[in-house]
């Protein structure tokens, strides 16, 4: 196990160093120079110019990178070209929400989806088998903002029962927060309850078609027991797998729900640095999801062995 968990943190730095000049020189290939933005319509080429040596723009790329990449050894992960403070700092500030809102979309995605594929595999052919094939189509056609705009207009604009759009932090209390976040949570998990549900079901179905199962109810053994303590034990490294490869997934996902629901989390902030070309902020925020997306993977992995002994490394 030491020696897999070695090599797997091997691999992962090589993973990191391989995103972080990826992301470097992409940023620096496309179209558009912060300098100029920020000189705005009206500047001069001097005042293009002066902008771009003070934020070290006229560096060659090697030298931009290897400076990069030693202040981030550093802790220092620069300061944002526009707001004039340090990234960090503005990422630290837009945490809650993008968290609050991915774990509990997870919760909702994994309870939901688990139950639901089992339920589905238990009465394979029966009505909710069919409502959760029905289901999976729907989720998997309609684009989440086409159901955020869906729930905003019927749950908030037409029956006022939730807030339209905004976000309340945790601090001012339990109920305005989770009021805000209920539509953005149901969008969002729509699709990784329907993908999560069909890996379940497909798993629960394989394990129940196995010989030990019909032994077990040759036996007597309890639905209760043959469902939760044979199959899913014996279903659960796919249904692992699928909800590790869904919380990595969820990273992409919260960016278009935040400017859906108008949430100042993390994804605002990337989409706002896009469209203003803040070089600092894009390549940190895209190194740290790129470092939790590794360590998602890393402890999925280890995970296997819990849910299944005969898994060594």
């Amino acid at each position: 196990m030491a020696a897999y968990i070695l090599c797997r943190f091997v691999s992962a730095i090589a993973v990191m160093a391989m995103v972080g000049i990826f992301i470097f020189f992409l940023l620096r290939l496309a179209p558009g120079d912060p300098a100029a933005i920020i000189a705005g319509k009206s500047a001069t080429a001097e005042m293009i110019a002066g902008i771009r040596e003070q934020l070290g723009l006229n560096d060659s790329m090697p030298v931009q990178f290897i400076r990069w990449v030693r202040d981030m050894l550093g802790g220092d992960f620069g300061t944002s070209i526009f707001a004039g403070r340090p990234v960090l700092e503005l990422i630290s500030q837009r945490l809650e929400p993008t968290l609050s809102l991915s774990i509990l979309t997870m919760i909702l995605s994994v309870t939901v989806g688990v139950c639901f594929g089992i339920l589905a595999a238990w009465r394979t052919g029966g009505l909710i088998d069919r409502i959760l094939t029905a289901f999976s189509a729907f989720a998997y056609s309609v684009p989440v903002f086409v159901i955020g705009f869906f729930l905003i207009y019927f749950l908030a604009i037409r029956l006022h029962w939730l807030p339209v759009q905004g976000y309340v932090p945790i601090a001012a209390g339990l109920g305005p927060w989770f009021e805000h976040l209920i539509m953005p949570t149901v969008a969002l998990s729509l699709g990784y309850i329907a993908f999560i549900a069909r890996i379940t079901r497909a798993s629960m179905l394989e394990v129940l078609s196995e010989d030990y199962m019909r032994t077990a109810a040759a036996k007597g053994a309890s639905s209760y027991a043959m469902l939760f303590h044979h199959a899913l034990k014996n279903a659960g490294v796919p249904i692992l797998t699928v909800i590790g490869l869904s919380f990595a997934w969820l990273i992409g996902g919260v960016v278009l729900t935040e400017t859906v629901f108008n949430l100042p989390g993390i994804g605002r902030l990337v989409v706002d640095a896009i469209n203003m070309r803040d070089y600092p902020i894009i390549q940190s925020v895209l190194i740290l999801v790129s470092g939790l997306y590794v360590l998602i993977n890393l402890t999925v992995d280890l995970a296997y062995t819990l849910i299944d002994p005969r898994i060594r490394y």
